[in-house]
């Protein structure tokens, strides 16, 4: 339950075009699950985050920031507190005027976007990250990867803000990033990524292009990108991949309801159709104990969990 006095105030910083009330979560999530938020309200300009950050502490309101929401699931019942989206300000990307190979990406800003403004200029070193259906910031939050590359070697630097008082924004360089397997200083909690710097470097526009085509081909050859999923459901193990364990398992096809292990990537639980958070869940509970049963490993989710959680 959201406050009379925190939604008050709320109005007084964010126009009513940009407040959206039982707002379901479904519709800002690649898995196309999720019940309705209390109140979903998105953020042009970092004057108005530290506003309405200073009113969330105030009046000790609950509240998430997601992004393009492709690794979340969010519970059947929704979210009852405020949900955070940057957009405005937040959905921008330039070049440096004195070096073009720093390129400065607002967190709104999509993957797929990104990808066709750094082809375009002839910069090299994102095709990896091409596919990637998400936007900056949380590529930069999860640290994410593909085909051998992650975000950490093409962050030059990150602007971020505090979500605690003064609510002041801060440069964390690459090194302060504390880059890992899926993993950034940004998951501790205690800041918002704001933009991205990344350093690329300058290649032939052509050759850049057929990279990109050449990875999407084989994203499309060998992964369930036809059907609504989080990506990746488990991190990688060490020594092993999460697919192969569960295809070894015997799981691909296990299904409860509208949500599946998909026939064609072992790694995705997949959305067919009507699938609730409790059917992903459940299937999820499923192969990670049969996985530990059949090899000893526990696998880790890499999906993130809104008012859920195995």
């Amino acid at each position: 339950m959201i406050s009379e006095s925190t939604i008050k105030r709320i109005k007084e910083i964010i126009p009513e075009e940009r407040l959206l009330w039982d707002e379901p979560m479904s519709r800002h999530t690649s898995f196309r699950i999720g019940g309705p938020a209390a109140l979903l309200l998105q953020v042009n300009t970092e004057a108005e985050l530290a506003d309405v950050l200073t009113v969330l502490d105030t009046e000790e309101s609950e509240y998430i920031l997601v992004g393009n929401g492709s690794n979340l699931l969010v519970s059947d019942e929704g979210y009852p507190g405020i949900v955070l989206k940057l957009g405005g300000d937040f959905d921008t990307i330039s070049q440096d005027e004195d070096d073009d190979c720093l390129v400065y990406v607002g967190a709104a800003r999509l993957m797929s976007g990104v990808s066709s403004y750094l082809t375009e200029r002839g910069l090299a070193g994102f095709e990896f990250a091409s596919g990637i259906p998400g936007s900056i910031g949380g590529a930069a939050f999860m640290n994410a990867g593909a085909y051998g590359g992650e975000m950490k070697d093409i962050v030059e630097s990150v602007r971020a803000m505090m979500v605690s008082k003064p609510f002041s924004p801060l440069i964390l360089r690459n090194e302060d990033m504390e880059f890992g397997y899926r993993s950034s200083r940004a998951q501790v909690g205690d800041i918002i990524i704001l933009s991205v710097t990344m350093r690329l470097k300058r290649g032939d526009r052509t050759e850049i292009a057929a990279r990109v085509s050449e990875l999407a081909a084989k994203r499309n050859d060998k992964q369930p990108v036809n059907y609504p999923s989080a990506g990746s459901t488990f991190k990688r193990p060490v020594g092993g991949f999460a697919a192969a364990l569960i295809e070894e398992a015997g799981l691909k096809g296990y299904r409860v309801g509208g949500a599946c292990v998909s026939e064609k990537h072992a790694g995705f639980v997949i959305n067919e159709g009507g699938a609730r958070c409790d059917d992903v869940l459940a299937v999820m509970r499923h192969v990670r104990a049969t996985v530990y049963e059949k090899s000893g490993i526990m696998l880790e989710p890499e999906v993130r969990f809104v008012n859920c959680s195995l």
